[in-house]
Order: C-alpha cells, then sequence, then structure tokens
C-alpha cells in the first residue's frame, strides 16, 4: 500500500481529486466507462464538493461514470443518514448526473432483499462478469470499521465478492455493505482519513496490531500499490517512525 500523508486537509482532499481524475481518465480510454463506488460519513463530503467546483467538474467525462454505494444505512431513501443524500447534494447535483448513472440501494424492501438486489443491480451493469470497479473510496471509523464492516460482525467471514445486510449491534440497526472480497477485487482503492481521533485506527490497521475481527479495515488488502491512503499528518500521529 501507498500512504499519502499531507499537513493540510484541502491539500490531502486536492490531491486525492486530481488522483481521481487521472484514473477516470485511464478506465474511460481503456473500458469506455468510469465505474466510482462511493463511501458515506462526513470525511468525504469536501472531496465531492471539490470535484464539483469548477477546476474539476470538466476534468472528467462524467457522462460516461456510474456512480456506486460501498455501503448505505437501511433508512428510507430521503432521511438525512443516508449515503447517497449527502452525495446527491454535494456531487451529483451539482454535475447533474442523470438518474440513470447512479446506483442507489433501495431500502423499501427487507435488508436482506435490499443486499441481494443490489448485487443484481451490479451484476446486470458489468454484464453478468465479475464486478471489477475502477475506483473504490473508503473511510475510516475510529474503531477501524470501513464501509460497513464493523468489529466482530458476522459479514466480516464472508469469503464471496458480494453484498450483505448486517445487523450492528452497536448502533441498533442494518447496514447494506459491500463484503470485503468484492471491495478487493476494484482496479483501485483509496482511503481518505483525517483528524487526530483517527490515529489509533490508523495505527492499528497500518502496523497490523490485534485480529481482522477487531479491526476489519484490515481486511482490504494492503500489500498492494492498488491501495492508497490520503491522511493528514494528525491522523498518522501514531505512526510517524515509519516515515
Amino acid at each position: 500500500m501507498q500512504l499519502n500523508v499531507y499537513t493540510k486537509v484541502d491539500e490531502l482532499i486536492r490531491c486525492l481529486a486530481d488522483n481521481i481524475c487521472k484514473i477516470a481518465e485511464k478506465a474511460i480510454q481503456k473500458r469506455g466507462e468510469f465505474n466510482l463506488v462511493l463511501s458515506g460519513g462526513n470525511s468525504p463530503k469536501r472531496l465531492y464538493e471539490m470535484l464539483a467546483t469548477q477546476d474539476y467538474r470538466d476534468r472528467v467525462d462524467w457522462g460516461k461514470t456510474y456512480f456506486f454505494f460501498g455501503d448505505e444505512r437501511y433508512v428510507p431513501e430521503h432521511d438525512s443518514q443516508r449515503n447517497s443524500l449527502m452525495a446527491q447534494k454535494a456531487l451529483f447535483e451539482p454535475l447533474q448526473i442523470p438518474e440513470s448513472h447512479i446506483f442507489k440501494i433501495n431500502t423499501t424492501v427487507s435488508p436482506e432483499d435490499a443486499a441481494i438486489k443490489y448485487y443484481d443491480t451490479i451484476i446486470t451493469h458489468f454484464s453478468n462478469k465479475k464486478p471489477k470497479f475502477d475506483l473504490i473510496l473508503l473511510g475510516l471509523g475510529d474503531n477501524a470499521h470501513t464501509a460497513s464492516l464493523f468489529p466482530h460482525s458476522s459479514v466480516l467471514d464472508v469469503e464471496t465478492e458480494d453484498i450483505q445486510s448486517v445487523y450492528v449491534s452497536e448502533l441498533d440497526s442494518y447496514r447494506i455493505t459491500m463484503t470485503a472480497p468484492l471491495i478487493n477485487q476494484a482496479r483501485n482503492i483509496a482511503f481518505l482519513v483525517y483528524g487526530a481521533e483517527k490515529s489509533d485506527a490508523v495505527r492499528q490497521v497500518i502496523r497490523n496490531e490485534g485480529s481482522t475481527q477487531e479491526y476489519p479495515a484490515r481486511l482490504i488488502v494492503q500489500h498492494t500499490k492498488r491501495v492508497q491512503w490520503y491522511l493528514d499528518t494528525q491522523a498518522v500521529a501514531q505512526i510517524q517512525s515509519i516515515f
């Protein structure tokens, strides 16, 4: 894996945005489309807003870009907690992305059916071939979860490329999430992590401390150039010695 560390968060986000543009251009040149998986939470909002600015909106052929979600909260479509709603306001609406290019998770059915239907949608998009996204964006929780791969949850034991529903007991709610094997199939994976409150989780994951049951982000392939971490100096405060 590659660690990219920046003093300022704005610089970190700009460098990730630049890399997204490069990956998009390469994907469109080679395969005619760019398949991007978005992450939720607070951290990526600033990234999406930057991609929608004048500096970036013309650097990607958004008409050939398709958007997916690595995970989603099992709440109604217009609930403020929805990852897709945040992306809608920060990215899709400013860029006028057509609905046909946005693949949201349907939560009007049961969690299990939501997971099955979303994987079917992905398979259909990839013409029944093994799904291989061009880029998957990931965050990192302070408990070292990523997507909705939470510590000691049942989805951590799934060894197939799939979408799963998972009940997260610490949140008393369901989530729909990509499994680690599906994430690991991506051509590129980027973690966006900043803030001092993430430094303990960063240390645990990058230094391979404890088990993957305790620190699920370790399930994402690490010893490969396909995985890049975009971090600020506060997030790496506990691992400065490895630089």
